[in-house]
């Protein structure tokens, strides 16, 4: 890209993943020979991907220039910051990936379950700069909903480009401050560019503090007199604490369920984020004899995920918890965009099965978002006051919004940049121009298969899971030009056959009137054109009379 699309001396900036959507997220900042890259995330499918189990960036441009980058660098340990590191090893040669704290511990743990996957990981500090030729990276701690979230500024002859990472503005937090003094001293500096996080910005004011969050589950656990099942993100150790300290405080013991969340309480543990008396969490057989009154169950699926232990608890499918009217649950999470329907379904199984279900509200703050409202994006913008602006990690109209206050706040519409993934921003210290664009795609994972579903092969789940399949399956034989016995047919998903003798009768006439035409035409069998005429013939009917298209799979076998 350098020789293409930036010019000597201009510092690129661009995505490949994070803008226009909550997720996948990965940022480059490259300066004449240097590249750094910035998180590297997944994306969790929505219900239209069906059967994919994540989306990641495409790393075509990391792969071809693989000789310029310097470091990965993990602003915090979000799935959808550090999720797609092992994909990225894969791939893509990484020099060195520096992180921090609780990060360090759930990147090594998510190699663990990758074989063959070896990663130079090194320990960033605030106030201890790491240097390049051309590049200098520096931190500054931010607050965010797990421990050890921080920013970055990239330092290059051209300016300061400030990545904010994930953030908000708790003036109470639970964990540690942020560095007020490190932002607003970057902001004395001068910053050329600033990148900031987007997801919150339709909150007009400050999030709700995390010290509000504890409070109200400490109180609700004391009003609780039955077993209180919770459901949290995994990765929200804070909340994860809290919830200890409540159960701690209440005299009950804690059942973990979800293997993510095991996970993580185990790490977190280990690096001593979570701190509980001995004997506090039980296991196995130790669940069924503890009274219920001095239970809590801590557990995965606060967006509904359908194969998460709280929509397992809440369908009655899970072999260890049963739900039992008067149980008080709770969900310590806010819907992702995209989940709503999941997490009221979720909600309303567990309404039908007797229990009391508290969510956020104006009456209990249950969850506070670890991402800026507007009030906390504006301060920040005043703090680092950016020549050049760009909104980062969010959907178009989280941007859009974003981009309005940057302007708001004093920045020039024309410093204003709302940029999609792959879009390249050339900087100087004093110019900005969108210089062209890199390659970016959506990659889907499914299984162990990476990038080999395409479109056409979610196209074709879709089409399959609302109308079906209908196959018809016929021998010929080749001597004597004849179709062998009735054709059969076959449905899957389209309507019951047992019911619909009449049809069957029909597709199987049209089926041998469209083979006989081919087989009396006096030319070589053509199978090929057999089989596209079947599925234009036998297509148009069932059309015509039930309105449906379900997906038409000739089988011929000749002998």
């Amino acid at each position: 890209m350098q020789n293409e699309i930036l010019n000597f001396g201009e510092v690129g900036i661009f995505a490949l993943g994070g803008l226009g959507e909550v997720g996948k997220n990965m940022y480059c900042v490259q300066y004449q020979d240097e590249l750094v890259i910035i998180d590297s995330g997944l994306l969790f499918p929505d219900e239209f991907l069906m059967g994919i189990d994540y989306v990641i960036p495409d790393y075509t441009y990391l792969v071809e220039n693989q000789d310029k980058i310097k470091a990965l660098i993990i602003t915090h340990g979000h799935e959808d910051h550090i999720g797609a590191i092992p994909f990225l090893l894969r791939q893509v040669k990484i020099p060195v990936i520096y992180a921090n704290g609780l990060a360090i511990g759930l990147i090594k743990a998510k190699l663990e379950d990758h074989r063959g996957l070896k990663a130079n990981i090194v320990e960033y500090h605030e106030g201890t700069p790491i240097k390049f030729n051309h590049i200098t990276l520096d931190f500054f701690r931010t607050n965010h909903s797990i421990p050890d979230s921080h920013g970055i500024a990239i330092r290059t002859k051209e300016g300061i480009v400030v990545h904010t990472g994930d953030f908000k503005f708790d003036f109470t937090p639970t964990f540690q401050d942020a560095s007020y003094h490190t932002i607003a001293k970057l902001g004395q500096e001068g910053v050329l560019c600033l990148l900031s996080d987007s997801t919150n910005v339709e909150l007009e004011d400050f999030t709700t503090s995390e010290k509000v969050v504890s409070e109200t589950i400490h109180e609700l656990f004391e009003n609780i007199h039955g077993r209180v099942i919770i459901a949290t993100f995994a990765s929200n150790i804070h909340r994860v604490q809290q919830i200890v300290e409540a159960s701690v405080k209440t005299k009950r013991k804690i059942a973990v369920f979800g293997r993510s969340m095991e996970k993580n309480i185990e790490v977190g543990i280990q690096m001593g984020y979570i701190k509980a008396p001995e004997g506090t969490f039980i296991y196995g057989r130790e669940v069924g004899q503890t009274d219920r009154k001095n239970l809590t169950i801590l557990c995965t699926g606060s967006q509904g995920e359908p194969l998460a232990a709280l929509s397992r608890i809440a369908s009655g499918s899970h072999k260890q918890i049963s739900l039992i009217p008067g149980d008080t649950v709770i969900l310590s999470s806010s819907p992702i965009p995209g989940n709503q329907e999941s997490v009221n379904k979720t909600i309303n199984l567990l309404y039908k099965a007797g229990a009391v279900v508290i969510t956020q509200s104006p009456f209990a703050d249950v969850h506070a978002s670890g991402h800026a409202g507007q009030n906390e994006q504006k301060l920040m913008l005043k703090l680092l006051n950016p020549k050049y602006f760009m909104p980062i990690h969010g959907e178009y109209r989280m941007l859009k919004k974003h981009a309005q206050l940057g302007i708001d706040t004093g920045i020039p519409k024309d410093n204003t940049f709302i940029m999609e993934n792959g879009d390249v921003l050339a900087l100087t210290s004093n110019s900005a121009r969108i210089a062209g664009k890199v390659q970016t795609a959506d990659i889907y994972v499914d299984g162990s298969a990476i990038g080999e579903i395409g479109s056409q092969v979610i196209k074709d789940r879709r089409e399959l899971s609302e109308d079906g399949l209908l196959s018809v399956v016929m021998t010929i034989n080749q001597d004597r030009k004849e179709v062998i016995c009735t054709p059969t047919i076959i449905s899957k998903g389209f309507i019951y056959f047992k019911d619909n003798e009449a049809m069957i009768k029909t597709l199987q006439s049209l089926s041998l009137d469209v083979t006989d035409r081919y087989l009396n035409s006096g030319k070589k069998i053509n199978i090929s054109g057999i089989k596209n005429d079947l599925i234009k013939t036998l297509g148009k009917f069932i059309l015509d009379k039930t309105n449906r298209e379900p997906m038409i799979m000739p089988v011929i076998m000749v002998l």
